[in-house]
């Protein structure tokens, strides 16, 4: 009964932004500087009928993809080095703190410069994510409770075991707290990084040739569909992880603090 409640309440929030969507439309009358939700939706269902749609969509997806692993891959590895050696560290903060503090077009334009725009939209979304993924992961690493790694030290148990049954549990709400929080950022980047770079298939491209053809409900559907697709994707993450996060934090700790016992006993 009430995700029953909370459907019907999203979907009236929905409804009210489309009638003033369609206020606005009407009073402004002229779908080159304001279409209606109508024609819109319309164009929408005519992109999805259309292949190249899907081939589109598919390509800035993969592209972004590849940016976050990346990030992932690279903030992860970061971290454990520098929890684990303090000068890392402090060669590190600099960095991510330029990072977090400079503007996502003037990465875009600086790095133009110096790699190919098929790529761009990757690079971005791997630089707007690293800083908090290599944040996250390194706070979830220093969080460790210090008594069960005394504990574990204390009864000889493998660094193997360790990671798995007091590091994991211990990190993984850092990870899935950063990906929630990051992912939908990295993909309005890789999708900014798209309309300045203009890769041959991509999203980007085609809300930017929108805009210079001024064709405003062409502009307005490929923006609903990268809004959709964030949406999903946030979700779907939403989901995954949190599936993830209790089942390791419940099975590894459980796990790992009946394997510290048996030792002890």
């Amino acid at each position: 009964m009430r995700k029953v409640k909370k459907i019907i309440k999203s979907a009236a929030v929905l409804l009210f932004w489309l009638f003033i969507w369609q206020i606005i439309s009407i009073i402004i009358s002229n779908d080159l500087l304001f279409p209606s939700p109508l024609r819109v939706f319309e164009r929408l269902f005519e992109l999805l009928r259309e292949i190249n749609f899907y081939i589109t969509v598919l390509t800035s997806l993969l592209r972004i993809a590849a940016g976050v692993v990346s990030a992932l891959t690279a903030g992860v590895l970061l971290a454990v080095l520098s929890s684990a050696v303090p000068f890392v560290h402090d060669l590190l903060s600099p960095f991510m703190s330029v990072v977090k503090s400079t503007p996502v077009a003037s990465f875009i334009f600086l790095l133009l410069l110096w790699i190919g725009r098929d790529v761009m939209p990757a690079v971005i979304a791997a630089v707007i994510l690293l800083p908090v993924v290599w944040t996250n992961m390194e706070t979830g690493i220093k969080q460790t409770d210090r008594n069960l790694l005394e504990l574990a030290a204390a009864y000889k148990m493998k660094t193997s075991a360790k990671v798995r049954y007091i590091y994991l549990p211990s990190v993984m709400p850092y990870f899935v707290s950063a990906l929630k929080s990051s992912t939908g950022i990295a993909w309005k980047a890789g999708i900014a990084a798209e309309v300045l770079a203009l890769p041959v298939v991509s999203i980007g491209k085609y809300i930017f040739e929108s805009k210079m053809y001024l064709q405003t409900t062409e502009l307005f559907a490929w923006t609903v569909a990268t809004i959709v697709i964030s949406a999903a994707i946030e979700k779907l993450l939403v989901f995954a992880t949190d599936k993830l996060s209790d089942g390791i934090t419940g099975k590894y700790r459980e796990k790992g603090t009946m394997d510290i016992n048996d030792r002890i006993c």
